[in-house]
C-alpha cells in the first residue's frame, strides 16, 4: 500500500512537470540549458536563504520568516536569471543559427519568441523547488508505515503531492508573466507575480497548525493557479482564437482515431 501511495502521490507532483519536459523542452539542447541553468539560480535562492536562516538565531523556530525571506530571494534570483538571459540573447541567438540548422537550411529551434526562455526558466524553478519541498515526503512515503495511523491526517501525503504540483505549475506561469513584465516595461505585473507568489506560500502555513486545514491552502493555491495560467497564455500571446483552433483540431484527432 505504501509504495502504491508514494507512486501515485510522484505522479501526481510531478506528471505534468515531465510532461511538459518531453513535449516541450527534451528535443531541444537549448532549452535543455536554460532550463538546467534556471534550476540553478533557484538552488542559489535557497542556499542564500539556508544562510540568513542559520544566521538569525533567535527566529529559526519562526517557519513563517524562513517562508517570508525564502520567496524573496526567490524572486530575486528569478530577475537575476532574467537578466543573465537577456545580456545572453546575442550569443544564444548565433549558437541557434550556426549550431541548430537543418539540411534544409530550416532553422529546427526558434528562440525569437522572449516567452520560450521565460516558459523554459519557469518550469526550471518549479521542478527544483517541487523536488525539494516533496523528496523528504516521499522519502516517508515509502513505508514501513504511513501517516494516519496514529491520528494524524491521512490527507497530508495527497495533499503534499497536489501542492507541489500547483507550485510547479505556477512557477512557470509566474516565469512568463515575470519576463514579460520587465520587456513590455509594465513593472507591475511583477509586483503582483511576488504578491501571488507570497500569498500561495503563505497559505500552506495553515498546513503547520496542530488542526491542519488542508483545504483552506489547496483550494485558493488552485485558484491562483488557474487566474494564473490565463493570464500567462494571454501574456504569451495567446488567443480564443488559438483555444479554438487547438480543440477542433483534438476533436479532429479523435474522430480519427475513432
Amino acid at each position: 500500500m505504501t509504495l502504491m501511495e508514494f507512486f501515485g502521490c510522484t505522479f501526481i507532483a510531478f506528471g505534468p512537470a515531465f510532461a511538459m519536459f518531453v513535449l516541450t523542452i527534451a528535443r531541444d539542447p537549448l532549452r535543455v540549458i536554460v532550463l538546467t541553468a534556471s534550476a540553478f539560480f533557484w538552488l542559489l535562492s535557497l542556499l542564500v536563504s539556508s544562510i540568513l536562516w542559520f544566521a538569525v538565531v533567535p527566529l529559526r523556530q519562526e517557519l513563517a520568516f524562513g517562508l517570508v525571506f525564502s520567496v524573496i530571494f526567490q524572486e530575486l534570483m528569478r530577475f537575476a536569471f532574467y537578466t543573465l538571459l537577456r545580456k545572453a540573447d546575442q550569443g544564444l541567438q548565433k549558437v541557434s543559427q550556426q549550431g541548430q540548422e537543418g539540411q534544409t537550411g530550416v532553422r529546427v529551434i526558434d528562440i525569437d519568441n522572449p516567452h520560450i526562455m521565460a516558459y523554459v526558466s519557469g518550469l526550471g524553478f518549479g521542478i527544483m523547488s517541487g523536488a525539494f519541498s516533496l523528496v523528504n515526503v516521499l522519502a516517508d512515503m515509502a513505508g514501513p508505515g504511513t501517516i494516519g495511523l496514529r491520528g494524524d491526517s491521512s490527507m497530508f501525503f495527497i495533499t503534499s503531492a497536489f501542492l507541489t504540483s500547483c507550485f510547479v505549475l505556477l512557477h512557470t506561469f509566474w516565469g512568463v508573466i515575470f519576463f514579460a513584465s520587465f520587456d513590455s516595461k509594465r513593472y507591475w505585473q511583477a509586483g503582483v507575480v511576488v504578491a501571488s507568489h507570497m500569498l500561495v506560500s503563505c497559505l500552506t502555513l495553515l498546513n503547520n497548525q496542530k488542526e491542519p486545514q488542508y483545504y483552506g491552502s489547496l483550494i485558493p493555491a488552485y485558484i491562483v493557479m488557474t487566474v494564473t495560467m490565463i493570464w500567462a497564455y494571454f501574456t504569451a500571446d495567446g488567443s480564443l482564437v488559438n483555444l479554438k483552433t487547438a480543440f477542433s483540431f483534438r476533436r479532429r484527432m479523435q474522430y480519427n482515431l475513432d
